[in-house]
């Protein structure tokens, strides 16, 4: 009989072991910090979270610890030895560059295929999204301001990734408000559309002043 060859941990791994680091947890309370951090950064279906530690404790970087809260069941997990190394490791390894996935601007680069309201209707979205998130940093950052935000004593590796996320927020919601000026303009038909080309400009004149800063006489 073939034996089963499982494939190396993935990123998935890793950010689940990562939050084991910081304290035990069961897989439920996993699920909810995913969904609030790393969820965040790294989106995954529900079900990968609840299998991933079991695989962890099959590779030694975790142990799993059977409990009981009232009459309810529960299991938690925890980081050893082994997966602390494992973690290093990993963080060692310059990672993987960004890769987008939104698809409300997918469907903006599709727009001259649909109707102008549909283009509005997107970018409309886009910035709910964006004013609402927005409104949840506010909240996070006040709560580290004071003291009382969770995991208070990792607040200096927060703050970075949460400068990074809060600007994608804002990003975002500045992109949706001057889209939504531009399409204003166009006609019912996208597809009749005239391009704007003095933001086609000045986007490319932006660009270049940043660029110049790392590239000195080019």
């Amino acid at each position: 009989m073939m034996s089963t060859v499982k494939p190396d941990p993935t990123t998935t791994h890793y950010g689940i072991l990562g939050l084991l680091a910081i304290k035990p947890f069961t897989t439920y309370e996993l699920a909810k910090q995913f969904d609030r951090s790393l969820g965040r950064l790294w989106p995954r279906v529900r079900s990968k979270l609840y299998e991933g530690p079991k695989r962890l404790v099959e590779l030694g970087y975790a142990r799993a610890t059977a409990g009981r809260t009232g009459r309810r069941r529960h299991t938690t997990y925890s980081i050893t030895a082994k997966g602390r190394r494992a973690l290093a490791a990993w963080l060692s390894e310059p990672g993987a560059p960004p890769q987008l996935e939104f698809e409300q601007l997918i469907k903006v680069l599709l727009a001259d295929h649909g109707t102008k309201a549909a283009a509005v209707a997107n970018l409309e979205a886009a910035q709910a999204w964006a004013r609402a998130d927005i409104d949840v940093h506010i909240e996070t950052g006040h709560a580290y301001l004071e003291g009382t935000g969770q995991f208070q004593a990792r607040v200096a590796p927060l703050v970075l990734v949460g400068r990074f996320i809060s600007e994608f927020s804002l990003l975002v919601e500045r992109w949706a408000t001057w889209a939504l000026g531009v399409v204003e303009e166009w006609p019912d038909d996208p597809g009749l559309a005239e391009p704007d080309r003095d933001a086609l400009e000045a986007t490319t004149r932006e660009l270049e002043r940043a660029a110049a800063t790392w590239r000195p006489g080019q």
